[in-house]
Formats: structure tokens, C-alpha cells, sequence
């Protein structure tokens, strides 16, 4: 079994003038980015490289409607390389630009279009959240199809990813709180994938370990800019960390079930993943208490200072400082949703459920969904 890869090459810079003195971004390139992104920290350093504001073709997740629209736009420029600044929007949006994109960006989603790559991709991610710059998942809402779907192929590897804690100064406190979730989750369920190995695991544990560190010191002082300042390098490289090991080992269903409430409600995705973090982990333990997750729990539960009896509990406790887990029905959810969001859960998400903890049969997805109704 191959234990770890690694694809793009990582780079770490202090600042983005560090980042050009190295990458050198001339006319030759393109930058996807946000315009608050792209005026404090890219403007002041004078390149020449045509930029496309990721914002002006739609807000929230990515989605295949957004990427047919970028694409029309960014085919006005010549350009060799795609240099994407950004949250996890702009990141899996590039990776799908870097391919040969036909008229219908769904095509490539649903395997009607095979991918081939075209175009030279650096990320500098702007979250603490996706991982995204490591990883070749690629997630886009379907809107004709009505769901979200993802692509991981060989093809939608960035080439480069590129670190730049200072890149995380500006976040709001609320996407700066989803994101992290994110990257949390990333880090716990690629610790109990079935493809984890003593690598990934390393990455997965120590991401854990850096990000509960964080969250403690956060809320003992206050979650905004100013607290987090002196923690964006580790959240930073956490981040990473997670990215690199759920890359290699997978995510499960707490990722495949958050895709219903995603595509439906345009519930942003580190919050999404948070509805169904501990409910999946709950229904893990009652299939399999004694085995991996035992000791992820034991891993919480030092982490929280509390028993591994109550380390859920507590971590909801957490984690609901940053952001409210709510009943589904809040943000819109029918009860006759529960069995179309199972169905689809079940047909649409086996490249995520293929890396549950334990297998959960249809009954147990529904009930899952049943509970937090």
C-alpha cells in the first residue's frame, strides 16, 4: 500500500513580496483572487499579470454555472500559468480552469469530458481551512443535477502550493471559524480512514494537536484578528497538514452526508461539516467502540481536559464558540428531505463513504440525517 505522496511542491514564504522575489509573476500569468486579497497584498508589488475577481461571477461555493462564466472570462487573456489566491472557492475553481474545459464545465464532473490539463496551477490558499493547495478534490454544485459532486483525478493537482500565513490577516471571524472546522474534521476522519497509514497519521495527529492548541487560546481571549494574530503560521501550516493526510487517506461520511445541506441551503462548508461531526462519530462508536477511534477520542479528550466519556460534549462546548450546531430543519431542511438527502447521499458520495471508519448502511445514514432533523 503506498503510504504517503505529496504532488504539488509546498513553498513557504513569511510574506507575498517574499512569495514574487521567488515566483517572479509577470504577464505570462494569470491571478484569480478576491479584490480585498488582491489590493492589500499583491497590488502593492507592481505585477503585470492580467487578474480575474473571483467574486463578480457569483458568491459562496464553487459551482459549475461560476466556472463556465470564469472560463469565458479568463480566455480573453494569454497565459501560461493560473496563480490562484484564494479560500476554497477560488482553489477548486483553478484546479477545474487548469483543464481543457469544454462548453459545459458539469461534463467533467460526471465523467462525460475525461480531464487533461493545460494550464501550470500555483495556489496560495487564504483559509486556514480546504487543504485544497495539496489535494486534488476539486468540488463544484451541479446546479442542473441538483447536487454537489467532486472530481479527483491526477489532473487537478495544483503544481505548486504555497504557504503565506500573512495571506490569513484579513479573515473574517466567521470564515476564519468555518474553515478551520474543516480542517479539523479533515485531520480526525483521515486518522480513522481505512487507507490511513503511519504517515498520514502523523500529519492527521499533529493538525489535531495544533488546531485544539489554538481554538483553547482563542476563546480564552476572544476569537477575532488581533487574538489570532501570533497563531496564523500554525493554523497555517495545520491546515496543511490536514490537507496532506486527508489527500492520501480520505474523508468519510461526516464529509459525504455535509454535501446535502451544502448543494440545498448554501450552507458554507466548514459549518455544514460541523452539523454532522459528532453524530457520525457517535453512530462510529456504537458499530465499533473499542477499535481506532478510541484513541482519537482519547486524543479529544487530553486535548479538552475532560473524560473520554464526555469529549464530544465538550467539543461541541468548543466548538460552539466559533460557530451554533442547529437542528437541520433551521436552515431549511423538510422532514421528507431525510430520505431524498439518504438516497442521495448514498448514490452520490461512494468515493467519500468508501472511507468511513465502519461501513453505515442506508438505514444508519437515514438515521443520522433522522437525528439532527
Amino acid at each position: 500500500m503506498q503510504a504517503l505522496r505529496v504532488v504539488p511542491k509546498v513553498f513557504y514564504f513569511d510574506t507575498f513580496k517574499e512569495f514574487n522575489d521567488e515566483f517572479k509573476i509577470t504577464e505570462k500569468d494569470i491571478i484569480v483572487t478576491n479584490e480585498w486579497i488582491y489590493d492589500p497584498y499583491i497590488k502593492p508589488l507592481g505585477v503585470k499579470a492580467g487578474v480575474i475577481y473571483q467574486e463578480k461571477f457569483g458568491s459562496g461555493e464553487p459551482s459549475d454555472e461560476m466556472i463556465d462564466a470564469m472560463k469565458r472570462e479568463m480566455d480573453k487573456f494569454t497565459f501560461d500559468r493560473i496563480v490562484a489566491v484564494g479560500g476554497g472557492t477560488i482553489v477548486d475553481i483553478c484546479k477545474v480552469l487548469a483543464l481543457d474545459v469544454p462548453e459545459k464545465s458539469v461534463d467533467l464532473f460526471t465523467g462525460k469530458k475525461a480531464p487533461k490539463k493545460v494550464k501550470e496551477l500555483a495556489v496560495i490558499p487564504t483559509t486556514c481551512g480546504t487543504g485544497s493547495e495539496v489535494t486534488n478534490v476539486a468540488i463544484a454544485e451541479l446546479k442542473s443535477l441538483k447536487t454537489k459532486k467532486g472530481i479527483a483525478v491526477e489532473e487537478t493537482y495544483a503544481d505548486y502550493a504555497i504557504l503565506i500565513p500573512e495571506s490569513l490577516g484579513g479573515l473574517p471571524d466567521y470564515v476564519f471559524s468555518t474553515s478551520s472546522i474543516d480542517a479539523l474534521i479533515h485531520a480526525i476522519e483521515s486518522y480513522l480512514s481505512p487507507k490511513a497509514s503511519p504517515f498520514t497519521e502523523m500529519y492527521s495527529l499533529k493538525a489535531i494537536e495544533m488546531i485544539m492548541k489554538g481554538y483553547r487560546e482563542i476563546i480564552s481571549k476572544g476569537n477575532n484578528k488581533e487574538t489570532r494574530k501570533p497563531l496564523l503560521k500554525d493554523f497555517a501550516l495545520a491546515s496543511n497538514y490536514a490537507g496532506i493526510a486527508f489527500g492520501n487517506a480520505g474523508c468519510g461520511a461526516v464529509h459525504a452526508l455535509s454535501y446535502s445541506i451544502g448543494g440545498a441551503f448554501h450552507v458554507p462548508h466548514g459549518e455544514a461539516n460541523y452539523q454532522f461531526f459528532t453524530e457520525v462519530f457517535k453512530m462510529y462508536m456504537r458499530k465499533k467502540p473499542d477499535g481506532k477511534i478510541a484513541k482519537a477520542n482519547e486524543i479529544l479528550a487530553k486535548a479538552l481536559d475532560c473524560g473520554v466519556d464526555i469529549c464530544y460534549e465538550k467539543l461541541e462546548e468548543m466548538l460552539n464558540h466559533l460557530i451554533q450546531k442547529k437542528p437541520l430543519k433551521e436552515y431549511g431542511m423538510t422532514e421528507s428531505q431525510i430520505d431524498e438527502f439518504t438516497k442521495m447521499t448514498v448514490e452520490n458520495q461512494q468515493r467519500l463513504l468508501a472511507n468511513n471508519y465502519v461501513f453505515l448502511s442506508d438505514e444508519e445514514i437515514r438515521e443520522i440525517f433522522a437525528g439532527l432533523y
